[in-house]
């Protein structure tokens, strides 16, 4: 069963930046579903059991973005 975890992203301005999140963390195996809101500056992904809170957080930083 999918697990969801919810990210608060502040470096979130755009949609190039969700584009980004979303390809970075789309290469993680595990990901169901990312949803990115501009807006609220969320990240939402639904993965596998596997995945943890701190390696979605290690990605994000991979790519820049630092997680609240």
């Amino acid at each position: 069963m999918a697990k969801e975890t919810i990210l608060k992203v502040p470096d979130i301005v755009c949609g190039g930046c969700a584009d980004s999140i979303k390809n970075a963390l789309g290469k993680m195996d595990g990901i169901e579903e990312i949803k990115v809101n501009v807006e609220e500056k969320t990240v939402t992904v639904e993965h596998g059991e596997q995945i943890s809170r701190e390696n979605l957080e290690a990605a994000l930083d991979d790519i820049g973005f630092s997680v609240a």
